[in-house]
């Protein structure tokens, strides 16, 4: 258009000084020190929010910066985040619906509520159902968090809501943390964890249980908070063609990228396996 009109024609019709459409063209064809940090910074910014699978917003790629010594300020990120089209996953109110408080088994005191803050791991163990939906019906997962790192220390996944999943999950992690007896072990109401056969479990491996007030899901705000990490950040990103699918995916979320890298704010930005490191 500029070899059909003058400049100073164009300029007119868009309603610009030539003199301005001058300045931004030399600060478009010779960047100065600040935008050529911002392209690098940019470039950076794509390659950590592709690790982190797309779902770090600005607070965590922030930190991400700060640990290999690049220290930059929140809204400047977030400032080139918009430009890039870089967007974490959204906030969401979450609350699953697993649990079938409709029995007659043993309920057990809620000792969360008045137990002190863990100092250290195999404390304080906490559990959760949720359900995953694929094109065969429901995959049910079972979950065991220690609270103290909001590391996954157990799971089971299943077609069936049961007490066997729930068993499966215990079973993980008795094997692989050995924990001390009277490790304080808090689930909700649920028949799962009411039934005999988890509570004769539990108390062959000394572990204390507790459990939810009735109708109170933030009694088990952690284990809440994950299920709403892996729907967001993993489940209701993908179309799972299958059980076995799901499945796959899942212990790749947990195994591959929450436990050893997923930074959390409550842990000062650490992965729960990085903070057991620290803090054991």
């Amino acid at each position: 258009m500029k070899h059909e009109h003058s400049i100073a024609a164009l300029c007119r019709h868009l309603g610009v000084s030539p003199s301005g459409y001058y300045d931004w063209r030399w600060r478009r064809d010779h960047p100065g020190p600040r935008a050529l940090a911002d392209q690098a910074l940019a470039a950076q910014l794509k390659i950590h929010f592709a690790a982190s699978r797309h779902t770090y917003g600005s607070p965590r790629l922030q930190q991400e910066l700060a640990r290999q010594g690049c220290h930059h300020g929140r809204n400047r990120i977030a400032r080139l985040m918009r430009a890039l089209g870089l967007c974490g996953r959204p906030k969401a109110c979450y609350r699953v619906a697993t649990t079938d408080s409709r029995h007659d088994h043993p309920i057990a005191p809620n000792r969360l509520a008045a137990a002190p803050t863990a100092t250290g791991p195999n404390q304080i163990w906490v559990k959760d159902i949720t359900f995953i939906h694929t094109p065969e019906g429901w995959l049910y997962v079972a979950a065991i968090m220690d609270l103290f790192s909001r590391k996954i220390i157990g799971w089971a996944m299943g077609p069936r809501i049961d007490t066997q999943l729930v068993l499966q999950a215990l079973t993980m992690a008795l094997r692989h943390r050995q924990p001390p007896t009277q490790v304080l072990c808090h689930t909700d109401r649920g028949v799962q964890y009411a039934a005999a056969d988890y509570r004769q479990a539990l108390a062959r491996a000394g572990l204390l249980p507790s459990m939810s007030r009735k109708g109170n899901c933030y009694d088990n705000a952690a284990m809440e908070s994950f299920w709403s990490t892996l729907k967001l950040e993993l489940v209701y990103r993908r179309n799972f063609a299958s059980r076995q699918q799901a499945r796959a995916e899942i212990f790749d979320f947990i195994e591959c990228f929450y436990n050893p890298k997923r930074r959390h704010s409550a842990l000062n930005f650490l992965s729960p396996v990085d903070f057991e490191a620290i803090n054991n």
